[in-house]
């Protein structure tokens, strides 16, 4: 993509969404647009947010802690998508609205213990390694549904769908593969667990949109075609 302003590339990164959507009849309101702003300055995300962006996901904890303090006069959406310790669960149950990489109970039981009483449940996306990669985080497929049922049982979490980054394939054709099997695997979900809001599948970067949003991707995670490429 070539580089723009932040407003230009939100712009072209939509149109790409309407594109996509249109080729396999779905509507681009069904697509959330996530800016993945890890390691770029808060000014960065304001300009982003002058131009109507309100959906932000972070990678590392204290950087987004420090980005949410500067930015605090902006009503943004605050998504956690980075591994996270057991250590750290606090401030992710605390600051965020979403978190996209649980993978295990341990650390879904911390953040339904520690998210504030006077914050709704926080929303959270089972990561699934989907290509079985041992360089990967995430629950196995055969794993996910014992997981699964005992998220949807915590208290202060809301169960909404699942989350992978499959490993990178060239055509077309062959990125929708994983995203089709993720799919299924929510699917499924929908089967067992007929009470949750199972709406959600975070999946898709920038170099892979199009195919997530044909395999039925809800939210994809957009960093370098809207802030360029990091240093």
């Amino acid at each position: 993509m070539r580089k723009g302003s932040i407003p230009e590339n939100l712009n072209s990164v939509a149109e790409r969404i309407v594109t996509a959507c249109r080729s396999c009849d779905r509507q681009a309101e069904d697509v959330t647009l996530l800016a993945v702003s890890k390691t770029r300055p808060a000014a960065d995300l304001r300009a982003a947010y002058a131009a109507g962006q309100r959906h932000f996901g972070e990678n590392y904890l204290q950087e987004a802690l420090d980005k949410q303090a500067e930015l605090a006069d902006c009503a943004i959406t605050w998504h956690f998508i980075g591994p996270l310790q057991s250590n750290k669960t606090r401030d992710v149950a605390g600051h965020f609205h979403w978190m996209h990489t649980v993978e295990r109970l341990k650390i879904a039981r911390r953040l339904s213990e520690q998210r504030p009483v006077d914050m709704p449940p926080l929303n959270v996306c089972l990561q699934v390694n989907i290509d079985g990669e041992d360089s990967k985080s995430g629950v196995s497929a055969e794993a996910l549904p014992e997981l699964a049922a005992a998220v949807a049982a915590l208290p202060n979490l809301q169960l909404r769908g699942l989350m992978a980054i499959p490993a990178p394939r060239g055509a077309s054709e062959d990125q929708r593969t994983p995203f089709i099997q993720l799919a299924a695997l929510l699917d499924a979900l929908k089967s067992q667990l007929p009470d949750q809001p199972l709406d959600t599948l975070s999946m898709g970067m920038s170099g892979d949109m199009e195919a997530a949003i044909f395999s039925g991707a809800t939210i994809v995670r957009i960093g370098t075609d809207i802030f360029g490429r990091r240093d």
